[in-house]
């Protein structure tokens, strides 16, 4: 009976350890963009810097639009995201504080093998929409206010087409690499991000091409901001800025520029000022 006391008491002990040790563990909330998520950057990322600092980051993966609002009802600690203009304007008006550009890559258009709107080796991203239009072959579109769909609906509003009730347009509504695998079933095209794709074309068997690559209009920055404290008391100001800083840092840098596909690939380039 003894033993068996001794034991409950050990057992009660050990379970209060457990609790206060989970209860003292930092956490921080990251609204972030799906690419982040779907690209594995994340993955391979975040491990490291919670090693080092003990912080635990637990990610929010939406469209950039739906981060950032996350981030402006202070349902987040800090915002990881690629619409730089949205970024500056949040920070304007008092929502973020502390934002910097971290790492960019590209938008690329992606297709159907055998390329049906013949938009191969054309240069401009919008001479490329407009083919599309023209051929009235399927297009699908994110149609979820991220970071993608907004530089999506700047390259149509440049070909002068207003593409939204067209047949041919889909909107999906969902995150990157589910929006890659309509675009296969469809036969049609997409504007994804070029780290996705690298990450996810096999995984996923995907029958699609790199159809347009190269314009300069499809850059792709990403950028990192904390949530303001002084509109969010609650924010965890102190832990998002340690990952700004590290992201920023010369060693969260060079650990960004490491990431690459199975093909040695880089899939982010980092560019921290």
């Amino acid at each position: 009976m003894k033993f068996l006391e001794a034991f409950l008491l050990l057992a009660l002990i050990l379970m209060v350890f457990s609790v206060a040790s989970v209860s003292a563990e930092t956490r921080i909330r990251c609204a972030s963009t799906t690419s982040t998520q779907n690209s594995g950057l994340f993955d391979y990322i975040l491990p490291k810097f919670e090693k080092k600092t003990g912080i635990k980051i637990d990610v929010v993966a939406v469209g950039t639009g739906a981060a950032i609002e996350i981030g402006k009802r202070g349902d987040a600690d800090v915002v990881f995201v690629h619409a730089k203009e949205q970024e500056l304007k949040a920070v304007e008006e008092g929502y973020f504080v502390n934002r910097h550009d971290v790492m960019y890559n590209d938008f690329v258009i992606i297709g159907p093998q055998n390329d049906p709107a013949k938009i191969k080796g054309i240069k401009s991203a919008s001479e490329a929409f407009r083919k599309i239009a023209e051929s009235a072959h399927p297009f699908v579109s994110r149609g979820d206010k991220s970071g993608t769909h907004t530089k999506e609906l700047a390259i149509w509003e440049k070909a002068g087409i207003g593409p939204k009730g067209q047949k041919w347009y889909l909107e999906g509504g969902q995150g990157m690499e589910k929006t890659q695998r309509i675009a296969n079933e469809k036969r049609a095209y997409t504007l994804t991000d070029r780290g996705t794709w690298l990450a996810t074309k096999d995984k996923d068997k995907l029958e699609m091409i790199i159809a347009l690559e190269g314009d300069p209009a499809l850059f792709n920055q990403y950028g990192v901001m904390a949530v303001n404290p002084q509109r969010h008391k609650h924010a965890k100001y102190k832990e998002a800025t340690a990952f700004i800083d590290w992201l920023i840092s010369k060693e969260g840098q060079q650990i960004i520029a490491s990431y690459r596909d199975k093909l040695g690939n880089p899939l982010f380039y980092p560019n921290a000022k």
